[in-house]
Order: C-alpha cells, then structure tokens, then sequence
C-alpha cells in the first residue's frame, strides 16, 4: 500500500467525518428547537424515553448530540437520572441506523453517483436569503461528503487477494478462536478512540468486511468493541462536568458494557439468530462455517453488509429489552459509583445547564447556556437577600459571616461569568445560525450585566465594613428607607427572572414591567438624596 494511497484513504476518512459532522449540523440549525421540545416533553416514563432518545438520534445521526442534550437536561432537573437513562438507551438503537443508510446507500445502492449532481441543490440552497433553506443546503453538503468520502474509502483500500501473504497474515489474527473475538473487540474500541465515532469506525467494519479482509464473526466483535470505544469518549467529555454529567456518561457504560458481555457470553448464538434473520430475507447465511465475502457486489457481501448492520440493531435493542425493567437498579448503581461531593454548597454554584467538554450540537447548546444564564440570575437574587440582612445587623460577628458571604457570591458571579462565556466561544466556533448567532451576542451582554450585580453585593459590604470600623451606627429610619430600598432591587429581580424565562420561552411581549421597576427605584434614590 503506497503512501500516495494511505493519503488518499485518510483524505477519505475526512471527508466522511465532516460530511456527517455538517450533515447533523444542518438537521439540529433546521430543526433544533423543536427535538429541545420534544426531549423534554416526551420522558415521562423510561419507555417514552427510549422512543424519544431513538427518535432524535436517527433524525440528527449523533448519539453524542443527543447525550449532550441528555446530561444538561439531568443537570437542570428537566429531566430526571432514571429518564435520561432510558433516553440514552433510546440513542444506542437511533445510531444504528446509520450503519443501514451506509449499508444500504454506500455499498449497495452507491448513492455516490449521485452525490455530485446533489452537491449542485446543495450549493443553489446554501446561497439562499431564508436561514431555513441554507440550513437544509448544509445537510445535503453533508449528505454527498459522507457518501463521497466512503466511496473513496472503498476505492482507496487495496484488495488483499493480490497480496497473499499480507491476506494470510490478517487471517492468521482471526484464527486464534475467541481469544481472536477479543483482539478485534479491542481493535473496535481503540479504533473508536481515535477516530472519536463509532459511525466512522462502522463504515471502515464494512468496508474491510465486503473486502474479504476479516470474517464475519471478526466484524461483529469489531462492533461489540465500538459500542465501548463510544462510552470511553463519553466519560473523557463528563470528567471536567458535574456529577449528574459524570451519572449520566457511567449510565451509558453500564449499559453498553453489559451488553458486550453477554454478547460474548452467546457469541455464537447470537451470529447464529442474526444469520437465521438474514436468510428470511433470502440471503445466504453470513454466520455459517464456510462462508466467504468473495467481491464487493456478490451476493455474499450483501448478506455480510446486512448481517453486520442487523448484528448492531440487534444488540442494541435486545440490551434495551432487558435493562429497561432495571432502569431504577441502574440509577442506584450510578449514584453509588459516582457520590455526590462533601461540599454542597461549591455544588450547587457550579454550572448547571452546561458542562465542560466538547460542544456535539452548537444550535441547542445556545439554548441550555440560557438556561444557565437564568439560573445565574437567581443566584444573584440569592446574593441580594444576604445584603438585605446586613445592612440591619448589629452583632459584629453575625455581620462579618454575612459579609463574608457578599464577598464569596461576588466571586461566584465572575466564576459563572467566566464559564457561561468560555461555553458561549465553544459554541460561537461552531457552524451557527444567523438567528442563534445574535441570540450569543445578547447573552454575553446579560451575563456582563449580571456579574456586575455580584460586584455591587460586594461593595455593599465594603461600605458597612468601614461603617462599622468607624463606630457608627445607621438611624431607625435609615433603616427602614434602606429596607424599602433593597425590597424595591428584590421585586425588579424578580421581574429580571420572569422576563428572562419569557424571552428563553418566545412570549415575552414587552419589558414595561421592567421600566416600571426601575422609575420607581430611581424615584426614591432621588428622593433619599434629597433628603
């Protein structure tokens, strides 16, 4: 195999992933906002969680768009660990759909004839004024790139039947009985890792299958391996998040992982039920001894192609079948691997919408840092009650712990600050919408707007320090005007709440209650002033 050809097979390999990279980017900017919607309104229970979670991974082709979602919506208490569980569940059979389209458009149909003609709709709807056109353009850029690129992955690899000797070095790996099983699950993982999707890795299985490189068991242990790789990649991105995010990625491995167990355990009963599928379809039996994939369009590829595909459904629905009566178990069990730290309160104060990690759908991540801008403000409002306290205090020591508070939340506000805006530059680096795009440069504004409020608490507590240091003491209706004072900051909090919730929810109409608050606050600075 000549540079030259490794070159292009690694060329191959990246078109394929940017195609399906910007293939879900078009389907989550065309349709994010309504998958958001049906997340969260359709896992009241761990079987309408699976529907949902298989749904929307077959709709956007990323079980890792849909997990992000899943964490931050666990994260929020939209959803709770037992639901999430169920819609993760949902996500492992929603990505094997992928492997059919492949399967099916890729090998046998070889939609890649087309993929030129199609590139031409998808320039004509890229250049479009309306969003919406340009966002379905982008798909069906992706669309081409991921069968163009699996084209030239086909015709990149060479065919090992003119190199005996390399052709009896790969089948010499592949007869070692299960100990072979094992070294291909491994290759299937490691292989995951790498290329950081298992879609990739199922395309290159196929390929090296119709090609007569490895046998069909060989293959079907390739894929139990992927299915691990995809959860290792997982725990890597919830490491740095919170331990809901952490609950939720050890979910997922559970999951998987004693999947593959007992997919070993009945290696050969389960190839034997795939191939029995397989030939009532009228195809030869692609787990029977003997059998051979001899060309890339005989008759016994295509039985490998779907008994391969069929294998990855299989196991992803079967495993649902039964850990879905487990599904409170499975909460448990995560909740004991992952404990909850010793200090709730720094918790508590961490993001809660959002984790640390890689950014899978930019267009509902803008949506979740909204949510956590939301949540932000209310600390904030939790910062404004421990002010009002000290402005009346009289113990010293009592007034220097709620001091001490005023200065932790200021803290706590450029802490948020700072993460809500390094996840808004993750997002902004991604493929965005015009729409979300300007959604971004609001947010930054809010979250300037509300750090600055977490300075203020701070300097409150400045200003009665040094009172105090100087021994002097407020009036009784110093006091109560200060009271009525920090009561009139309490109620436009309140209003900034409802009117942020409103605007994240599309209904707010008008922010009068707003310029309400603020005349009648500058009324009685003005009139404190005076007097």
């Amino acid at each position: 195999m000549g540079i030259f050809q490794i070159l292009t097979l690694l060329g191959a390999l990246g078109m394929f992933l940017y195609g399906m990279n910007l293939m879900s980017s078009g389907l989550q900017k065309a349709s994010g906002d309504k998958l958001r919607g049906l997340l969260s309104a359709m896992t009241s229970n761990p079987f309408k969680g699976v529907l949902t979670g298989l749904g929307i991974t077959s709709v956007i082709q990323s079980s890792s768009a849909t997990t992000v979602m899943v964490v931050s919506f666990v994260n929020a208490g939209l959803l709770s660990l037992m639901q999430a569980i169920g819609v993760i569940m949902g996500a492992n059979i929603g990505t094997t759909v992928t492997a059919w389209l492949v399967s099916w458009l890729g090998f046998k149909a070889d939609i890649s004839i087309l993929a030129i003609p199609l590139m031409a709709l998808g320039f004509l709807f890229s250049n479009s004024k309306k969003n919406k056109r340009q966002n379905i353009g982008e798909l069906i850029v992706g669309f081409c790139l991921l069968f163009l690129g699996l084209s030239f992955m086909k015709e990149s690899i060479p065919d090992l039947n003119e190199t005996p000797q390399v052709l009896e070095f790969v089948k010499s790996w592949s007869s070692n009985g299960f100990g072979s099983v094992l070294i291909f699950l491994l290759f299937g993982t490691i292989l995951t890792l790498v290329l950081q999707s298992s879609s990739a890795t199922m395309a290159i299985t196929l390929i090296m299958l119709s090609m007569g490189w490895i046998p069909f068991d060989m293959a079907c242990a390739m894929v139990l391996g992927e299915n691990i790789g995809t959860t290792i990649t997982a725990n890597i991105a919830a490491s740095v998040g919170n331990t809901q995010a952490k609950r939720a990625a050890i979910s997922h491995t559970i999951f998987n992982v004693f999947g593959v167990i007992w997919a070993l355990l009945f290696f050969k009963p389960f190839l034997a039920l795939v191939g029995v599928i397989i030939e009532a379809f009228g195809l030869p039996n692609p787990a029977s001894d003997g059998f051979v994939v001899s060309g890339s369009s005989s008759v016994n590829s295509t039985a490998a192609l779907y008994g391969l595909s069929m294998l990855h459904t299989l196991f992803n629905t079967i495993n649902t079948l039964i850990l879905i009566w487990f599904v409170k178990y499975m909460e448990k069990a995560v909740v004991w691997i992952v404990k909850a730290p010793k200090n709730q309160e720094d918790e508590a104060f961490r993001l809660k919408y959002i984790s640390a990690g890689r950014v899978a759908a930019p267009e509902l991540a803008a949506e979740q840092a909204f949510d956590e801008i939301i949540h932000f403000a209310r600390i904030s409002k939790n910062g404004l009650g421990y002010a009002k306290l000290a402005i009346s205090e009289t113990d010293p020591n009592k007034f220097e712990e709620l001091r001490a508070k005023l200065v932790k939340y200021e803290e706590i506000s450029d802490r948020i600050e700072y993460e809500i805006a390094s996840f808004l530059n993750s997002v902004s680096a991604g493929d965005i919408s015009e729409t979300t795009s300007i959604k971004i440069k609001t947010m930054y504004k809010i979250i300037s707007e509300l750090e600055s409020l977490g300075d203020s608490g701070e300097a409150i507590s400045r200003i009665l320090s040094r009172r105090n240091v100087h021994k002097k003491s407020f009036s009784e209706d110093t006091i109560k005007n200060l009271r009525t004072m920090a009561d009139m900051v309490d109620t436009a909090y309140s209003v900034m709440i409802e009117n942020l919730e409103a605007a994240h929810k599309g209904t707010i109409k008008d922010i009068m209650n707003a310029y309400n608050c603020e005349d009648r606050i500058n009324e009685l600075r003005n009139m404190l002033r005076d007097a």
